[in-house]
């Protein structure tokens, strides 16, 4: 008997993505025996051509932020991925992301991968750029590898701290679907002749932008960078190619440029581009951010050099000085200047588009990035097979516990968003930075890992350079978050990293390792928790013994009947207040070992 093909979901947010960025890819992964599957939002727009070999499914997906509508749409694609069963579940762009990463997870999805394909908190700012940095966060953590699409980006990631170095890898050289070089190369010039006779492309150089029509993509610096090369070379052109987003409109003015200036041909979005980069001279591409930018990679295919910004992403696809010329980002000046270079250079612009070409076929052609991918897919599938389950343990701690967490801190971190922005915004301005306080704690097994909370208490030291005792840095509104547990929130993060568990012994300090006898030390067989048997009964109020007493009689008993009442009850407890100090002291004084005095 034969096995079954392993099962293959791509889930991207808009249809085009899936019909242009994943053009021969799955069919080329169904060559390589995987059975595919597409999710794509409900856009009324086509994701696959008509006689597409796999089954695309809809499920609602708004690219912006909306909290209530992000959490329908991960409930219905755990439902969809509950029917498709995929083995592997790739999932890319910003949304679909990090829902389909959520959702993969709390379906029990065996291998999940995060395509990065760009980070669009590059250019927000305040508290978009927050929302953006945890979402991103929440979505690395929720996958197994998160394949970058360039090392540039894979470099970012890192100085953002946004995923573990070790999950993090670039497939080849870079991209998540390769350039068919011979389709952009291959153009002939009676098409090309054709082409320029009916778009009215005569008199005067070509410049081309091939994007998104949004102001991230630099298209108010492209007007300027324009302008100035039509006072230079009077009767250029300028031809662009892609359609406009509501989320990052352009100016009114700029818009109205587009439509009236004479030379500005606006085509909106082609499904085939390969043709219009031959019409070209140079591509301009001042885009403010990317991931691995395809236009700078098509017009190499077609032999056409890039002027573009130095920013993430674009770095890898155009070699300075080989392939086009990069300038610092915002330098529409130089852009222009380079741009112009090219124009009046054309023994230059030949040079460097012979050498694109080459860099391009070289290093980004279809079949090896696919290969890479689909190596990384049967490797996962190889490593997830080999995995046991530990035995003599209960289905409910083998899988339930696990799958109960992951579903309650996700609808809670959905959920509560604003409230989680609303503190964050409230102890930076009461207590400054860092927003976060971030210690290592001991987990499961003794492992460490870094627990994230909001801050509560103040910097303040003494003569020395040492800390104030405790009471004399916990502040008022440091009590109050204390008091209704807010300043628990961050630690939905651990949960949903693995680090914690929503019920267990609370993690204490590392310190406290060396200092457990035997029985004591039985706490960490399980994953630490945000709430306990221990907190609800009596929290901070309670002595050391008795308190260690009880976390190890929950590691004994733990079920879900007991989690669900622990996590009742911990909500009537916050309500209450009762428990949150012990007494005499504004925090838990520290313990002192089995046999030692912990007051």
């Amino acid at each position: 008997m034969n096995p079954r093909q392993p099962r293959l979901l791509y889930l991207v947010t808009h249809p085009m993505t899936a019909r242009l960025l994943l053009r021969g890819q799955i069919e080329w992964m169904q060559q390589r025996g995987f059975e595919v599957t597409v999710i794509t939002s409900t856009v009324d727009e086509p994701a696959a051509p008509e006689d597409a070999s796999y089954e695309v499914r809809r499920v609602p997906m708004a690219r912006e932020i909306a909290p209530f509508r992000d959490l329908l749409s991960l409930v219905r694609l755990v439902r969809e991925m509950r029917r498709i069963r995929p083995d592997v579940v790739n999932a890319s762009t910003p949304k679909a992301g990090l829902l389909g990463a959520l959702a993969a997870r709390l379906a029990g999805v065996p291998v999940r991968i995060y395509t990065l394909r760009g980070l669009r908190l590059e250019t927000a700012t305040g508290w978009r750029r927050r929302v953006l940095t945890a979402a991103e966060r929440l979505a690395c953590a929720s996958v197994h590898r998160v394949l970058c699409v360039s090392e540039s980006l894979r470099r970012r990631c890192l100085e953002l701290d946004l995923c573990a170095p070790e999950k993090m890898i670039v497939p080849a050289a870079g991209s998540s679907n390769g350039v068919d070089v011979e389709r952009f190369a291959e153009v002939s010039a009676a098409s090309t002749e054709g082409l320029r006779t009916e778009l009215g492309l005569y008199g005067g150089p070509v410049i081309g932008f091939v994007g998104r029509i949004t102001h991230d993509k630099g298209i108010e610096d492209l007007r300027t960078i324009f302008e100035s090369t039509e006072r230079a070379l009077p009767g250029s052109h300028l031809l662009l190619i892609g359609g406009a987003e509501p989320g990052d409109p352009v100016s009114a003015a700029t818009g109205r440029w587009i439509a009236d200036h004479p030379r500005v041909l606006d085509l909106g979005q082609v499904d085939d581009p390969a043709p219009y980069y031959s019409l070209m001279d140079v591509l301009a591409f001042p885009s403010k951010r990317e991931g691995l930018p395809n236009a700078p990679l098509e017009a190499a295919a077609a032999g056409v050099p890039t002027v573009g910004y130095r920013v993430t992403g674009t770095v890898d696809a155009v070699e300075h000085g080989v392939s086009g010329t990069l300038v610092d980002a915002g330098d529409v000046e130089g852009l222009a200047s380079s741009l112009l270079g090219y124009l009046e250079e054309p023994e230059l612009r030949r040079l460097h588009g012979r050498a694109a070409r080459h860099r391009v076929a070289e290093r980004y052609g279809r079949e090896r990035v696919w290969d890479a991918f689909a190596t990384e897919y049967r490797r996962l599938l190889d490593e997830a097979s080999e995995v046991e389950p530990a035995p003599g343990r209960s289905p409910y701690r083998r899988f339930g516990k696990r799958a109960l967490d992951l579903t309650l801190s996700s609808i809670a971190l959905l959920i509560g968003l604003p409230l989680l922005l609303t503190v964050a915004l409230l102890v930076r301005m009461r207590l400054g930075r860092p927003v976060l306080y971030r210690q290592r704690r001991p987990g499961r097994d003794g492992k460490p890992f870094t627990l994230l909370k909001f801050r509560t208490m103040t910097g303040a030291t003494d003569e020395r350079g040492e800390p104030l005792p405790d009471e004399q840095r916990l502040t008022r509104f440091g009590r109050a978050l204390r008091r209704w547990s807010l300043d628990e929130l961050p630690e939905l993060i651990n949960v949903l990293r693995g680090d914690m568990s929503l019920v267990g012994p609370r993690p204490l300090l590392e310190e406290y390792l060396e200092r457990y006898d035997r029985e004591q030390a039985r706490r960490h067989q399980v994953r630490p928790g945000i709430t306990g048997w221990a907190q609800i009964n009596g929290r901070n109020a309670i002595s050391w013994p008795r308190r260690l007493e009880l976390d190890v009689w929950y590691v004994d008993r733990v079920s879900l009947a007991l989690d669900l009442g622990i996590l009742a009850t911990t909500c009537r407890k916050i309500v209450t207040g009762e428990g949150v100090t012990a007494a005499g002291h504004a925090t838990m004084p520290k313990f002192r070992g089995a046999s030692g005095d912990s007051t």
